[in-house]
């Protein structure tokens, strides 16, 4: 029989835990989307620290002439440090609409996704500070409404490989990368996340369940190194209306495959929008026997990558799941703003969440 760990911060624990027994919580929206808004140029992700294209923490002795650095312009989880104040203005601006959680800027703050940028000795400081910053802004909105609890998410993302599928069409046997590397990523990943303040982990966006499972490992792993722990959200994603998985899971597969993880909730997000989703977290809301979320992006995107659902028609989407008992937290992903959140925010208040012991019986 395995140990129960204390809680990191029970009392953080159970003001969470009181707020989903209360109401359906609000989850913020994309940081991507928020980020482009912005129009930033290489240099706004340089900052002074990367101004050549390398760490001057690290290397303070290379000579930027004869050993060029390397363009960092797309690497989001960056402008953590070198533009803490863009961030944090987005995490402020999904608070204000009514969120109740942010998540942080980590999305590809592993070793595994910050090789393409050169950049793996930062990622425990990225997840740090990244945490801290969300931590930040959260008790200063808590602070202004005390009776409405903020929550950290300490995200930790897919990475940019995947363990179940060769990327060499040629090779189908082929993996470019493996569950132990992926362990120690996450791992690296989570423990800065843990220093920094995150109230709860999440692994969101999977695509592949058994990048899931090294996650789910290492953080457990790490909590018992720690003695501690947080609670843990998992979230999936269904890549097209095939309704499965990337590795080729239905939902109720993902469910029973990263059930053993015991998270407090488990949900989808990405690829979809909310109309297409919808019949996936209903599958979930019948199975999974603890919280259940849904982050899903406005619509599916245009001709240019762009998505168009506006806030009114993705909230009425919403508010249907809600209203059929299908939600514990909502939000949004790729596309969505703090005006969707906010319509989000208005058309699930008051609705009652779904009833964890509904779920148990249908279980049973």
């Amino acid at each position: 029989m395995s140990i129960q760990l204390p809680y990191l911060n029970p009392v953080r624990v159970h003001a969470l835990l009181d707020a989903l027994a209360q109401r359906i919580l609000v989850i913020d929206g994309a940081m991507g989307t928020m980020v482009q808004g912005y129009k930033l140029e290489e240099e706004d992700y340089r900052g002074e620290r990367f101004a050549d294209g390398f760490d001057r923490l690290h290397e303070p002795q290379r000579d930027a002439a004869q050993q060029p650095g390397h363009d960092l312009k797309g690497n989001n989880d960056l402008l953590t440090l070198t533009r803490p104040d863009v961030i944090g203005a987005i995490h402020n601006a999904y608070l204000d609409a009514g969120a109740d959680f942010v998540e942080t800027n980590t999305f590809n703050a592993t070793s595994i996704s910050q090789a393409d940028y050169h950049l793996e000795h930062i990622v425990y400081e990225l997840n740090k500070e990244g945490a801290r910053l969300a931590r930040t802004c959260c008790d200063e909105a808590e602070a202004k409404t005390p009776g409405k609890p903020r929550f950290v998410i300490g995200v930790l993302g897919p990475t940019s490989r995947t363990a179940s599928i060769s990327p060499d069409v040629n090779d189908p046997g082929f993996r470019n990368t493996n569950f132990d590397e992926l362990r120690i990523a996450y791992r690296e990943a989570t423990n800065g996340l843990i220093d920094g303040g995150a109230d709860a982990i999440m692994v969101e966006t999977i695509f592949d369940t058994l990048n899931a499972k090294a996650a789910l490992f290492a953080v457990d792993e790490l909590f018992h190194e720690r003695g501690i722990r947080l609670p843990v959200m998992i979230s999936g994603t269904i890549t097209d209306l095939s309704g499965r998985t990337l590795s080729g899971q239905t939902a109720e597969a993902f469910y029973a495959a990263v059930a053993h993880g015991r998270p407090l909730s488990v949900g989808l997000n990405c690829a979809l929008g909310a109309k297409e989703l919808r019949q996936y977290v209903d599958v979930l809301a019948q199975v999974a026997e603890c919280y259940v979320s849904a982050h899903p992006n406005a619509g599916l995107p245009n001709a240019f990558g762009e998505y168009d659902e506006t806030p009114e028609d993705m909230a009425g989407l919403i508010g249907e799941f809600a209203r059929s008992g299908l939600l514990n937290m909502v939000g949004g992903c790729c596309g969505t703003t703090p005006a969707h959140i906010k319509a989000i925010a208005d058309v699930v208040e008051g609705v009652a969440p779904r009833r964890l012991r509904d779920a148990l019986a249908v279980a049973a």
